[in-house]
This record gives C-alpha cells, structure tokens and sequence, in this order.
C-alpha cells in the first residue's frame, strides 16, 4: 500500500514540477507524469544504491550534503529517459533539473516520515 502511495505522490509532484517549475514542458499531461514516476522510481531502485554506495565517503565528509548531488544525477537521468517529461530552454537544463531535483528530494522525505511504521517511528 505504501508503494502505491509514494508512486501516486511522485506522480503528482512530477506533475506540479512539469507544469510550474521554468525549464519544463508546461504542456505535460498527467499520463506523462505517471511515466515519468514509473522511470524515476526504477532508476532510483537500480542506479541509487550504487551511487550512494560510491559516493558515501563524500557524503561523508560533506555532513550529507553531496546526497543532493547523488539525488540531482538521478533526477537528470529520469528526466532524459521520461518522453513528453523534457527541459525546454526556458532556463539553463542543470537549473531546472536541480530544482526538481531537490523538490522530489523535499517530497520523499516527507513521504517516508509519512508513511512510518508507529513502531518505527518510537525507535
């Protein structure tokens, strides 16, 4: 059930990215965003555990804050794989992807405190 509602929430914040943040295609529909959700969920499930397997001594040193970097690379690459989900020039492509970067970062981290166990929560 959980897995169904961060997908569903994913969904709808790449939607709001795609419709509000500059640099996107204003124009994606929500169909889009679900694809779009579906990649990114399977590119953080494949390629995030082994780049932040690597990159975990900067993150480290960093006190986390090369996390964001780790999160934006993964942002960029749903973006280049989702079709329709797309940077249009409107602002540099590396701008806008780290903000969506850093809003889809916002969002599962309210997600995942949202859908916490009670018993998981205490601990």
């Amino acid at each position: 059930m959980h897995l169904i509602l961060r997908f569903i929430v994913n969904a709808i914040a790449l939607y709001l990215i795609a419709k509000y943040v500059p640099g996107f295609n204003h124009n994606a529909s929500f169909g889009t965003a679900l694809i779009a959700a579906l990649i990114f969920g399977i590119v953080n499930a494949l390629l995030g555990p082994i780049l932040r397997f690597v990159t975990f001594p900067l993150t480290v040193v960093t006190l986390g804050l090369f996390s964001i970097v780790v999160n934006y690379v993964l942002f960029a690459i749903a973006v280049w794989l989702a079709p329709g989900f797309h940077n249009t020039g409107e602002i540099s492509p590396w701008l806008a992807n780290l903000y969506g970067a850093v809003i889809m970062m916002l969002v599962s981290t309210l997600m995942q405190s949202a859908t916490r166990r009670p018993e998981e929560a205490r601990s």
